[in-house]
């Protein structure tokens, strides 16, 4: 590690050596986000679900996500996993159309494909 008090002399090595962990850091990252890592997906169960959503939603809020389809969900026979790595995707997938935008849409597509007759309530 670092020392408080580095003379002229062991600077050479020093800055080799964080060099060389910067590297390795900077690699670790790259493997990361490029999906190469090594380290093995996680699963979670209901409770560490519970623990690691940063909301921290409570048991019936996620059955009702379940039920609902709307968090990547794995059964092993009654018992519900969640891939960590699933979840990140999940809580990544940003903007989400709301119920009158997808009506909206859902309406424009029916109508489109009817010839251009457009229905509004």
């Amino acid at each position: 590690m670092l020392q408080n008090n580095i003379t002229l002399e062991q600077v050479p090595q020093v800055v080799a050596s964080l060099e060389q962990k910067v590297d390795r850091l900077v690699n670790l990252v790259l493997e990361l986000k490029e999906g190469k890592s090594n380290i093995p997906d996680q699963w979670l169960d209901v409770e560490g679900l519970m623990a690691y959503h940063p909301d921290k939603p409570a048991r019936k809020t996620i059955y009702d996500w379940v039920t609902l389809r709307r968090v990547p969900y794995h059964k092993d026979g009654k018992r519900l996993r969640f891939l960590k790595s699933e979840i990140d995707a999940w809580l990544a997938g940003g903007y989400h159309k709301t119920e009158d935008e997808m009506q909206e849409e859902a309406v424009d597509y029916v109508n489109a494909k009817r010839g251009g007759f457009r229905y509004d309530k």
